[in-house]
């Protein structure tokens, strides 16, 4: 057993700051046990989980920008996406995974939700381990020391109607038989820094029935649960059309909707919806710079926060791979649509950003179903050390520091980042940085000449 003893002028602890010294034993937080530690900074946060990741979309980040010969929207920005996504192997996803994953560690996330239905070859043809394509991710985060809460989707069909998946969806296509084995596989892999959930990828991919059945297994006993929703105007208008009533109101009368739940985007709700899913203890899995990239729509946030709701936040499409930038955006969403500032802060004198980072502290480490996001003993011991040194933070005290690091401007605020007790950076280096980098351009060159 070893154990660690560091100090900092300021840890950020149950929604405050503290002044104290916190222990490290097996990767854990535990009391300390006397001693002067090591001063590793003046504050110190608590690490944040990334509740929604595709890691392979991070590699065409970038080449969808260019308009199309109609209205652009998610459902032409899909296609690209599929062509692009059928030229990957499990060497290209580790490659990619691993370098998307180092910069989610040095921007400050230490926990990530892998949202994974990139499952087989090309043409839906499986590889000769079923697995293969879930391994790479858990080797990608090894590699890049970040914890990983693998989410094996299930994706059955093209849409409300029950309509086949076309050609170029083949290889996300599962049956019930073969996603719950998928998972009978990975959940006795689990350890502190891997977890595994259940991923149903939206109402108009997983029929009613296979809903019940998945959920129904002893494999799904206790994992957590996350579902895309009502992301697009679309989908609403599709789920009316076919079952009678908008996702999430059907989803709510359907199934059993609680703290296990994730519900992904949830962007279009009524006042009802919204109201609905607040009080059920399931997140609301925020994602706002790709929200923006496809033009979804702007969630309700003030109604929902009132409403007691909890939400994190996720990077997605990984358009962006920053805590900063989404929490940011979700706030200055909000400020444009509302013609008001200062909206996440529902009572006087709250600060827009402790309310923003706590809050998806909070419902980050519900998502992913893992003890996160917290400097308290027992948690695990992630954090992330904000540069004392920082000109944008001079002058600034622990009543102002997180509102600075969130909103006043892009230099990178995070210094130092500890991912279960073993720090993975160091003054602004991740430790398999230039590794990752090489491995990750050899493969995008070669996806590139593909």
């Amino acid at each position: 057993m070893t154990q660690s003893h560091f100090t900092a002028d300021f840890l950020w602890t149950d929604g405050a700051w503290a002044e104290s010294g916190l222990a490290i034993r097996d990767g854990r937080f535990a009391a300390p046990n006397g001693g002067a530690g090591e001063r590793i900074g003046r504050f110190v946060l608590p690490g944040m989980p990334n509740l929604h990741s595709h890691a392979f979309q991070r590699a065409m980040a970038g080449l969808a920008e260019r308009r199309g010969p109609g209205e652009d929207s998610f459902w032409t920005w899909r296609e690209t996406m599929y062509a692009f996504a059928e030229a990957i192997n499990p060497d290209d996803m580790k490659a990619i995974a691993t370098q998307l994953y180092v910069e989610m560690v040095k921007a400050g996330y230490t926990q990530v939700c892998e949202f994974h239905y990139l499952h087989h070859g090309p043409r839906g043809v499986p590889y000769a381990d079923p697995a293969a394509m879930s391994l790479a991710l858990i080797e990608a985060a090894k590699d890049a020391g970040i914890g990983l809460t693998l989410l094996p989707v299930l994706y059955m069909t093209g849409g409300f109607d029950g309509r086949p998946l076309s050609e170029r969806q083949q290889r996300f296509r599962h049956d019930i038989g073969q996603y719950v084995s998928l998972l009978e596989r990975l959940v006795p892999m689990q350890h502190d820094m891997l977890k595994v959930g259940i991923a149903l990828h939206s109402l108009r991919a997983v029929p009613e029935g296979a809903m019940r059945a998945v959920l129904a297994t002893e494999v799904a006993k206790g994992l957590p649960i996350h579902i895309h929703i009502a992301e697009q105007i679309g989908e609403v208008q599709d789920c009316l059309a076919v079952r009678g009533a908008r996702p999430v109101e059907w989803l709510f009368d359907h199934a059993e909707v609680d703290e296990r739940w994730t519900l992904v985007h949830a962007t279009h709700l009524t006042g009802h919806e919204t109201k609905r899913l607040a009080i059920s203890g399931a997140v609301a899995g925020l994602c706002p710079t790709t929200e923006a990239n496809l033009g979804d729509g702007l969630f309700p946030l003030a109604d929902f926060v009132d409403g007691g709701g909890t939400f994190g936040i996720g990077s997605d499409s990984h358009i962006s791979v920053s805590p900063v930038e989404e929490l940011r955006w979700l706030e200055y969403g909000q400020r444009l649509v509302t013609r008001h500032r200062n909206v996440v802060s529902r009572k006087p004198e709250e600060s827009s950003g402790v309310a923003l980072w706590q809050r998806a502290l909070d419902g980050g480490a519900r998502a992913a179903g893992t003890d996160v996001g917290r400097l308290e003993q027992g948690g695990r011991a992630d954090l992330l050390v904000l540069h004392d040194g920082a000109p944008l933070l001079a002058a600034r005290d622990e009543a102002d520091v997180i509102d600075t690091f969130l909103f006043a401007g892009n230099t990178p605020l995070v210094r130092d980042v500890m991912v279960g007790g073993q720090w993975r950076v160091r003054d602004f280096a991740h430790v398999g940085e230039i590794a990752a980098a090489a491995e990750y351009r050899r493969v995008v060159e070669k996806l590139a000449a593909a």
